[in-house]
């Protein structure tokens, strides 16, 4: 919602809404910068929270999410400073980060190797984002990133996942539905937003800033605006719209649309599953509580959302426990989120306990390690058979003369 325009895709507040209090970092940023980071977003959120903006005014800052990431950005000290960027002209890659990306992956991790062993050992060697992030921080700061990382974790309050918390006062609001109802709300943002002229943006900004890049191969979905979810979904119908048949274009169409559906849907589960294990689970004490308002019902907005949340809000206003209870979930403090194993069954590598504990029940896993058994005993078997045609020769040959 930074980026200017595109506000069906991004789903951006409406005018009106934003006329009923006033709203900040949303549409500044030219929509052909690719370099804009959390960190950016960092700096003028802060800036803007701070006593000589908000804080000064004796307001009170609301982040609305979406994006935990960005969010914990906020919230506790986590990210690192590296060197100001040469250039954010739109159009110009300039970030060291993203020209990092470029190389291969096994390269990639064996130049962090190189220079931070402890990174290299947590991350997944096909997470080229993180790889050349860490990279990007050892050659613009000279301290491997993993050290940085712990002298945060250090610092009075941080705790095992970051440093400590910037504003102590801080509470958590968390609007969850049940699964149907939320995937059923979700297919319904998606038809409101074609209705709304989804498509007629997506044309007019594909025609104006990405044919030319689609022309030259050179598209990237992975930077900038263009990671937003519906650019790569509707691709395929863009690019070929007007040469191919109606008939081709209709059925390109529909694929964008269902296409769209599912991949807002997973991402809603993404967001729900980053709550769970980083809010809820993040072990230490420098975590604000979490208060669960149910939404599955929008005709009890009233009851369950809009009540309990403003007598939340105003005890922590007027220092007093809320009458309501935060939410609890159970962690294992032996848990380790960033432990190596390698499933050569599977021929893949997998970083952490918990996704340890997930993979050795997939699926997948499971049809592997049956087709192995079944190898085994097929081998076995074979084996057994072998070994007792032997003795049956050693009889046969033990009654012939000895010569």
């Amino acid at each position: 919602q930074v980026y200017k325009g595109l506000d069906i895709i991004t789903n951006k507040v409406s005018p009106q809404e934003q006329r009923l209090c006033r709203h900040h970092m949303i549409s500044f940023v030219d929509p052909l910068v690719s370099n804009y980071t959390v960190v950016d977003f960092r700096d003028k959120a802060v800036a803007l929270i701070s006593f000589h903006a908000i804080f000064a005014r004796d307001k009170i800052p609301i982040v609305v999410g979406g994006t935990n990431y960005y969010i914990e950005s906020l919230l506790w000290k986590v990210l690192i400073n590296t060197k100001e960027k040469a250039s954010t002209a739109p159009g110009l890659v300039t970030d060291r980060k993203i020209q990092l990306e470029q190389l291969d992956g096994v390269e990639l991790h064996r130049r962090l190797s190189q220079v931070d062993p402890e990174m290299a050992a947590k991350l997944h060697p096909h997470d080229k984002r993180k790889m050349a992030r860490s990279l990007q921080v050892f050659e613009e700061t000279g301290i491997p990133h993993s050290e940085i990382l712990h002298q945060q974790q250090e610092e009075e309050g941080g705790g095992p996942l970051g440093g400590p918390l910037k504003y102590p006062h801080s509470c958590i609001l968390w609007l969850h539905a049940d699964q149907a109802a939320l995937d059923q709300r979700l297919e319904k943002r998606v038809d409101d937003m074609l209705a709304a002229g989804l498509l007629e943006e997506l044309r007019d900004f594909h025609r104006r800033y990405n044919q030319e890049k689609v022309a030259e191969n050179r598209q990237d979905y992975q930077h900038g605006i263009f990671q937003s979810i519906g650019f790569k979904e509707f691709h395929e119908y863009l690019v070929s719209e007007g040469n191919c048949s109606p008939e081709t274009s209709a059925l390109l169409l529909q694929k964008g649309i269902e296409a769209l559906k599912q991949v807002t849907k997973r991402y809603a589960r993404r967001q729900n599953k980053w709550v769970r294990n980083r809010f809820l689970r993040r072990p230490g004490p420098n975590v604000p509580p979490v208060y669960g308002l149910e939404v599955s019902d929008l005709l009890r907005w009233e009851e369950d959302v809009l009540k309990p949340a403003l007598e939340i809000v105003e005890s922590f206003i007027q220092g007093r426990e809320p009458p309501a209870e935060p939410v609890k979930m159970e962690y294992d403090v032996n848990e380790n989120k960033r432990s190596h194993r390698v499933c050569e069954l599977c021929d893949r590598v997998i970083i952490g306990d918990r996704e340890w504990a997930a993979h050795t029940r997939s699926k997948s896993h499971l049809h592997h390690l049956k087709k192995r058994r079944k190898l085994e005993a097929a081998s076995h078997a074979a084996e057994t058979e072998g070994d007792s045609g032997g003795a049956e020769s050693l009889g046969e040959d033990s009654s012939l003369p000895l010569l």
